[in-house]
């Protein structure tokens, strides 16, 4: 990871798109010394733009205009379908600036042709980033300078961590893994609650073990030199009870089930950009 460097000093930055990732990202800013003023979003819902007044104090865009100017790096957080649109809508104002794409399947050959710029890296991050314990996964354009990726990591750093990828292939599998994943760990939150208290506890106390059990889960085989494989074998003793689990759930081939169901969401990311990147 990068150092955490203090944006008090840092030029302004724009985001097209205020959703969740978005607040997410400006939240590690402004924690980082950015100040609000040093923000502009364009944002076309208005709901969306009273929220980020309401919990940033930042007044938001409906329009692309010539503030985006002003900004070093523009942030895209829309939708897929939309980005083709609000890219003709801004480009007349963002041609001097470093573009930095958090938007899922959208290449950066089809974000280069419709800015007119080489100076792009996508990302792929995740939402527990709202909670400063994001995973992003960063591409660079061939040819983006070395001080452009370092702003990009610098960005993406407030919200967790990150690694590069050097083939962008990789983000529709990194999509797949760890864009789309609190997802699933959720889906399974919810398959564990519900056993809970279908073997007699409350609701409360099911789900307050299960989420208790992936958080320190998780830790252990974050710090751990171990593969999951061996962490796992070392809580399965011998018929015991964890292998009476691990043996149902290969019997009904539950792993193969979801990998299978990781290869479906790398496919819809292909998708996505063979559908909205023309």
């Amino acid at each position: 990871m990068a150092d955490r460097i203090d944006f008090s000093s840092q030029p302004p930055i724009a985001f097209i798109g205020g959703g969740n990732m978005a607040g997410a990202i400006i939240g590690g800013l402004l924690r980082q010394g950015l100040a609000p003023a040093q923000i502009d979003v364009v944002e076309p819902f208005a709901a969306a733009r009273d929220k980020l007044k309401q919990q940033f104090n930042i007044d938001a865009h409906k329009y692309a205009g010539p503030e985006l100017e002003r900004a070093s790096l523009v942030l895209w957080a829309v939708k897929p379908q939309t980005f083709k649109e609000a890219a003709a809508a801004a480009r007349a104002y963002t041609g001097t600036a470093l573009h930095l794409s958090v938007a899922a399947g959208i290449r950066s050959d089809s974000i280069a042709q419709w800015l007119g710029t080489q100076r792009i890296v996508r990302a792929m991050p995740n939402t527990p980033a709202l909670v400063g314990k994001g995973m992003t996964a960063l591409y660079a354009r061939p040819g983006v300078a070395a001080a452009d990726q370092t702003r990009a990591e610098q960005v993406v750093a407030t919200t967790g961590e990150w690694l590069w990828v050097a083939d962008e292939a990789h983000l529709d599998a990194v999509t797949a893994l760890s864009g789309s994943g609190p997802a699933y760990v959720f889906f399974f939150l919810e398959a564990m609650t519900q056993a809970g208290v279908q073997m007699g506890l409350s609701r409360d106390q099911a789900y307050r073990l299960a989420v208790g059990t992936f958080a320190g889960a998780a830790e252990l085989a974050r710090v751990s030199d171990d593969p999951p494989e061996v962490l796992r074998q070392r809580v399965t003793s011998k018929g015991g009870t964890t292998e009476a689990a691990i043996r149902s759930m290969e019997s009904d081939r539950v792993q193969a089930l979801f990998i299978k169901a990781l290869q479906a969401a790398c496919q819809r990311a292909r998708e996505l950009g063979d559908e909205f990147g023309r």
